[in-house]
C-alpha cells in the first residue's frame, strides 16, 4: 500500500524506531485498527498545557442557563518533566494516528485513569468530539489495596473511530464471556455467554502465565484479542506503535491480521522478537528493522 511517496512494509513488521520520525513516512488510511498504550512521563521539557472555557454558540458543552461554551486545550510555557509536557508529547502522534487509520479504523488509547480526563479533552480535539466511540474501563483485582480510599483497580481505555458514519464493528466476532447471574436468563443463554459490555473483568497477566514476557507494561492477550476481534477482519492491518511487549503483534498473528510494531527501546525489540519468534506462522512474515530515524529507511540493518 502506498501513496503520496509513502509505503507500508511488504509483510508483518517491527521497527526499532522513534515513532514520530517514521509516522509521517506512512500512507494515510492504512491502518483499520490502531491501539496504544502510551508511556507517561517523557523525560524531556514540552509546552505546558492548561484548559480554557470560551463562549461559544455551536461548542460541545451547555452550561448555565443553557449557554454553549467550547472547551480548549492552550499551550502557555515550557514545563520540566511533569504532566502538562504528556500532552504536549502526546499531540503530534495522535494527530498522526488519526491520519493513519482507514475511513472505517478504529483508534484504542489505553491511560492510566489519573490522566484520562485530560487526555480525552485531546482526543475530543484530534478526532473530533463526534468520533468518541466508548470508555472501556478494564477492572482487575490485583495488588496493593490502600486503606485511605477506594483502592485503584481499572484502566481506561478511550476508543475513537475515523468516521462515526462507516466504522466498522462486529459484536458478534468478540469471545463471549459467562453471564454474571446465569439463573436469571434461560439455560441456553447461560451456554452461550453474553458480549462484554464498556466495563471488562479481566486478569492481568499471570506472574506464571504462558504468555507472560517478563516486560512491565505487558497487557493480557484477551483485552487486545477483543479490540481486534471487533474492529478488524483477517487480513487487515494493525498499529502499535508504543509496542512494548508486542502483544498487538501476537494477537494479530493469532488472528490472521497485519501488523505493524514500533518502539524506540531496545530492550522491548528484543522482548517482542523471543515472543513472535516462537509463532511460526508469523514468522514467516516478520521484518525486524532497525529505523535509521535521520533517514527514516526501513530497509536497515536487521535484528537477527
Amino acid at each position: 500500500m502506498s501513496g503520496s511517496g509513502r509505503t507500508l512494509p511488504d509483510d508483518d513488521a517491527v521497527w526499532l524506531a522513534d515513532n514520530i520520525d517514521v509516522l509521517p513516512k506512512l500512507p494515510s488510511d492504512a491502518f483499520q485498527l490502531i491501539y496504544i498504550d502510551p508511556p507517561f512521563n517523557t523525560g524531556k521539557v514540552q509546552a505546558r498545557r492548561t484548559l480554557a472555557t470560551v463562549p461559544d454558540a455551536a461548542g460541545d458543552r451547555t452550561g448555565f442557563g443553557g449557554r454553549r461554551y467550547k472547551t480548549r486545550l492552550l499551550a502557555e510555557s515550557a514545563y520540566h518533566d511533569v504532566f502538562e509536557d504528556y500532552l504536549a508529547f502526546l499531540e503530534p502522534r495522535l494527530h498522526e494516528a488519526a491520519r493513519l487509520l482507514t475511513p472505517t479504523g478504529t483508534f484504542y488509547f489505553h491511560i492510566d485513569y489519573r490522566e484520562a480526563h485530560y487526555c480525552k479533552l485531546l482526543l475530543d480535539e484530534v478526532f473530533g468530539r463526534e468520533c468518541f466511540l466508548n470508555e472501556i474501563i478494564w477492572a482487575y483485582d490485583y495488588g496493593a489495596r490502600s486503606k485511605r480510599r477506594w483502592p485503584a483497580k481499572h484502566d481506561t481505555i478511550l476508543v475513537y473511530v475515523k468516521d462515526p458514519d462507516s466504522y466498522y464493528y462486529d459484536a458478534e466476532a468478540v469471545d463471549r464471556e459467562p453471564y454474571m447471574a446465569p439463573g436469571l436468563v434461560t439455560a441456553e443463554k447461560a451456554a452461550r455467554g453474553k458480549l462484554p459490555t464498556d466495563v471488562w473483568w479481566h486478569t492481568i497477566v499471570p506472574t506464571n502465565g504462558h504468555e507472560k514476557t517478563g516486560y512491565p507494561t505487558q497487557k493480557p492477550e484477551g483485552i487486545i484479542r477483543r479490540m481486534i476481534q471487533a474492529s478488524t477482519r483477517p487480513g487487515d492491518w494493525c498499529l502499535d506503535f508504543f509496542a512494548g511487549s508486542g502483544t498487538v503483534g501476537a494477537v494479530a498473528a493469532a488472528l490472521k491480521r497485519r501488523y505493524l510494531l514500533i518502539d524506540s527501546n531496545p530492550e522491548a525489540i528484543a522482548v517482542i522478537r523471543s515472543r513472535l519468534g516462537g509463532n511460526e506462522e508469523a514468522a514467516a512474515h516478520r521484518d525486524y528493522a532497525a529505523i535509521q530515524p535521520a533517514s527514516t529507511r526501513v530497509a536497515a540493518a536487521s535484528l537477527f
